[in-house]
């Protein structure tokens, strides 16, 4: 191995460190006994800096610094320096830890959902620490908590502090996270992968709140992330672990342009994919499609409101044998209710749904069943997805006692391990049940699960948004393997734009359950046409700190609006180009090539030069 390299700007600097770990070693307590998550770990941040934390899953990061809080599980061993504004913490003093968390170090959590209180409105909640740590009315710390929301720009601030957290979208949540942290003006603040779970626009809003904060020069800032986009936008410094250790360390730029140690250099190579698997892939254009959509209309009642929400409005498309569809959009666009739609997991208002020309709706419930062997999902939510009592080899194998009646308990058994050995996971995961597994290992068993019948449809609703850069790769390869070898259609939701443009032959654009646009993958990458799909494209993060942090400032603002859609096109409210026709007339889709349609008024107009590909 080689050793860990050390920037001289970081050798000489001349403040000291807001926080600074020495000699940090953390054991997590197993069945086998206690296993090193992090061993010997030295590295500092100075207020006004931000120190990126990257590295694949397993590697520490999280477990370091949450050991620094003295938030590490029960029975852990930890043992080194710890050092605050200058003076010791000991992760084992729970007293002394109180009184500074929150109020001189704070956290922001990777899921705002499981982290605020779902039966506490949002603004008591930021309340509560003004209150404890400040001695502060509650009168007087509500109305702080208004102003701490505008702080970080979440909108309607008065009315958002009355809400609960199932109420806010996932963007929101995250911002009342990031005000809950700021609450008592900490000296630093730790970001625990803030942005993965958001999709790319709302993922710049949050970074764009978070370089605001660090502009201010009084707050250190520790992010940890395994999107090497999102480093290279925010850090000045960065440390790389791997297997518990710090590998390499030095500034932005030292890392991003001459990375020293094999593994960065892996990393960086994972984060910067090469051309588009989908447009290198052969897709025949004859094939009669496998699924076909017709006007299809998907709707969900309130009954509280007694109203209609419209998830998915009049959306066509087709998908052929061995093809990669792409479904974009931020959240709330309609992407998942039209793939849960597709396998008739929900009803649809009108339309139809064609699997081989066939009414999937006219098929009789045996048939249905009978079709459930050829259409697959893999889910967003990994841990949600696994039956808790069923081990990962039980949970694997189900599909085949269900549908490959030939197979006697042996040859299951061999089909479950190669399988495994396909996602990257051994033989010793076999006899695990998923709480005993990370968030990503769950959700290599459900792409597992679902990849073992070889199905002839595949859909995947976010599969790799709870996994590092590397097991992304593997997993990449592993569907494209799968469309190579059985002729696989795959209709792949997700937000990160990049691995839809390696993956995918064509991508649907989704705003408000309407299809903006749909083109084949390699032109809309290089010549999107509709403001709305270019604004996805200048919200992709890049892992170059010097292109990176300007795109920050020229990210979409707003959240897509609540309640019923906007009259004529539905993007209107959050377009710069919209005229008097956009509020008054739907538009209908338009073909400005063979395959590349587009839903705007206003698109011939506004249509740009092909930008450079790559």
């Amino acid at each position: 191995m080689r050793s860990t390299r050390v920037s001289t700007e970081a050798m000489t600097a001349p403040a000291a460190p807001a926080l600074q770990l020495r000699s940090l070693n953390v054991a997590l307590r197993t069945r086998e006994g206690y296993l090193g998550a992090v061993h010997e770990l030295t590295v500092g941040v100075r207020a006004g800096e931000c120190l990126g934390v990257v590295g694949e899953s397993g590697a520490g990061k999280s477990q370091a610094f949450l050991a620094a809080l003295g938030l590490a599980p029960p029975h852990a061993r930890v043992s080194g320096a710890i050092e605050l504004e200058g003076r010791a913490i000991a992760a084992s003093d729970v007293r002394s830890l109180r009184a500074v968390r929150g109020a001189r170090i704070a956290m922001v959590f990777q899921d705002p959902m499981s982290s605020l209180t779902p039966h506490l409105r949002v603004g008591d909640q930021i309340a509560e620490v003004l209150v404890r740590h400040r001695s502060h009315s509650w009168r007087a710390a509500r109305e702080h908590a208004r102003s701490l929301l505008e702080r970080v720009h979440v909108p309607e601030a008065g009315r958002r502090v009355r809400q609960y957290p199932h109420e806010l979208s996932g963007g929101m949540r995250q911002r009342v996270m990031i005000a809950l942290a700021l609450a008592c003006d900490p000296a630093v603040l730790i970001a625990d992968e803030p942005t993965t779970s958001l999709d790319v626009t709302i993922q710049v809003q949050i970074l764009g709140v978070l370089q605001e904060l660090k502009r201010t020069g009084a707050l250190a800032l520790v992010l940890i992330s395994h999107d090497l986009g999102v480093i290279a936008g925010m850090a000045d410094r960065v440390a790389v672990m791997h297997g518990g250790r710090l590998i390499e360390q030095g500034s932005a730029e030292e890392i991003f342009r001459a990375p020293q140690h094999p593994q960065t250099q892996l990393l960086l190579r994972h984060a910067r994919p090469g051309l588009p698997l989908g447009a290198r892939g052969a897709r025949a254009s004859t094939a009669a499609p496998l699924l076909r959509l017709e006007q299809l209309r998907v709707q969900y009642a309130l009954p509280a409101r007694g109203a209609l929400v419209r998830a998915v409005e009049d959306v066509s498309l087709e998908l052929r044998p061995g093809e990669a569809l792409g479904l974009v959009g931020e959240s709330g666009s309609g992407k998942s209710t039209l793939a849960r739609a597709v396998l008739m997991l929900v009803r649809a208002a009108s339309g139809r749904v064609l699997w081989m020309g066939r009414p999937l709706a006219e098929l009789k419930a045996a048939e249905l069943r009978r079709s459930r062997r050829d259409l697959q999902i893999i889910f967003q939510d990994p841990l949600a997805s696994l039956d808790p009592r069923l081990t990962v080899a039980q949970a694997i194998a189900e599909p085949l006692e269900l549908h490959r009646a030939d197979l006697d308990r042996e040859a299951r058994t061999r089909a479950v391990l190669d399988m495994l050995a396909r996602v990257g996971l051994s033989a010793a995961h076999a006899g695990r049940y998923p709480h005993e597994l990370s968030g990503g290992q769950c959700q290599r068993v459900g792409i597992a699960r679902a990849m073992i019948l070889e199905p002839r449809l595949l859909v995947c609703d976010e599969p790799l948004s709870s996994l590092d850069v590397s097991v992304q790769a593997q997993i990449v390869s592993l569907i494209s393997a799968l469309r190579t070898a059985s002729g696989t259609a795959i209709l792949f939701v997700s937000h990160n734009l990049s691995i839809v443009r390696q993956l995918c032959d064509r991508v649907l654009v989704m705003y408000l359950g309407r299809a903006l646009e749909i083109a084949p993958s390699a032109e809309l990458f290089v010549r999107p046409l509709h403001p709305y799909t270019r604004a996805l494209m200048a919200a992709i993060p890049i892992p170059d700190p010097q292109l990176q942090p300007a795109r920050l400032e020229r990210a979409l603002q707003g959240e897509l609006p609540t309640g019923s859609p906007p009259s004529g096109c539905v993007f209107r409210t959050r377009c710069a180009h919209a005229l008097a026709v956009c509020a008054s007339t739907v538009p209908g889709l338009e073909r400005a090539a063979e395959e590349h349609s587009i839903a705007c008024h206003r698109w011939q107009e506004l249509a740009p030069e092909a930008a450079p590909a790559g």
